[in-house]
């Protein structure tokens, strides 16, 4: 007996500590993607970290819920193949860019405007994804004068018909789970690998059927999206602040943004967008709509398409 459990202890001390070498070496890899990508400016809001990508007409890249420069840039990036520059800050809480105490989406949108001056820049297309897209709207209600044009990208924005805090959790239980993972880097890391179909609904809000029946390529951008959240403990209060914002996100002025405004999303989108990007194209002055039956908030199988639809958009500008 007494063998027995030395044996069975020695496995498990053994494949705890294979366990955290593997999760020490991902950290590491992870960890060093982001270091020397990105500057800091100094804003009346505090630093605010950013990045840049190619060359041509400038394009704010306001990244989505779990990101931070990095994702602006990747999710973003195609833009750059069609000539544009792409410009992508960590939003407040995300990566480098600190909280400040209480702040709000005026105040966000308001520090984009110290970072485009700090960059002499006048007039910039915005971009803003899923939770990005709230900041990115305060910004074109808030400074017209500095908005030439709006691509909301599955807008995590207020639409009467859609639920508050809707998402991919089928349960509160799938729900508690998904909220305790974000709090964690090992824990989250364990989840992904673990059971990355459940995470990429629960975190990706699209069906992990249609990522199993896209393209390899499609498949290992949904993978980099959902890993590339990590270390989610350098994103823990942009993300806590993501949650009360565009969980249940509030009614905003659509009939202050002068800009012509493209809206973009797909009908099974876990997140609701879809009745998001409806509403804002109903109430803005010039509204566009790009609406997908299938794709999830990803919308996993349309990138090339969606990605020509805004170039195409943009070039107007």
């Amino acid at each position: 007996m007494r063998s027995l459990l030395l044996a069975l202890l020695i496995v498990l001390v053994a494949s705890a500590a294979a366990i955290w070498f593997l999760f020490d070496r991902d950290m590491r890899e992870l960890e060093a993607r982001l270091l020397g990508r990105s500057q800091l400016v100094e804003t009346s809001f505090g630093s605010i970290e950013y990045a840049s990508l190619g060359n041509g007409h400038p394009v704010l890249a306001i990244h989505g819920s779990g990101g931070g420069f990095d994702q602006g840039l990747e999710f973003v990036g195609p833009l750059a193949d069609h000539g544009f520059r792409l410009i992508a800050p960590s939003r407040f809480g995300y990566l480098r860019t600190p909280a400040p105490a209480d702040f709000t989406l005026e105040q966000q949108a308001d520090a984009f405007v110290d970072l485009l001056d700090h960059l002499g820049l006048d007039k910039v297309v915005v971009f803003g994804g899923s939770a990005g897209a709230l900041s990115a709207m305060q910004f074109a209600i808030r400074h017209p004068e500095r908005c030439e044009a709006l691509v909301l990208l599955v807008p995590a924005s207020y639409a009467p018909d859609r639920r508050p805090n809707e998402s991919g959790a089928e349960s509160r239980f799938a729900e508690t789970v998904m909220m305790t993972a974000l709090r964690s880097d090992f824990l989250f890391w364990s989840a992904i690998r673990l059971a990355p179909d459940a995470m990429t609904r629960l975190i990706l809000a699209t069906e992990p059927a249609l990522v199993h029946a896209a393209s390899q390529k499609e498949q290992a951008r949904v993978r980099a999206a959902l890993k590339h959240v990590l270390p989610v403990s350098r994103r823990a209060e942009g993300l806590l602040f993501d949650s009360r914002t565009a969980g249940n996100p509030p009614p905003m002025e659509l009939e202050k943004i002068a800009c012509s405004v493209l809206a973009i999303s797909a009908e099974d989108d876990l997140y609701g967008t879809a009745a998001s990007a409806r509403y804002v194209v109903a109430n803005v002055p010039a509204g566009k709509l790009l609406l997908y039956p299938r794709g999830g908030h990803l919308l996993v199988g349309h990138s090339e398409q969606v990605w020509r639809s805004v170039a195409s958009f943009m070039r107007r500008y």
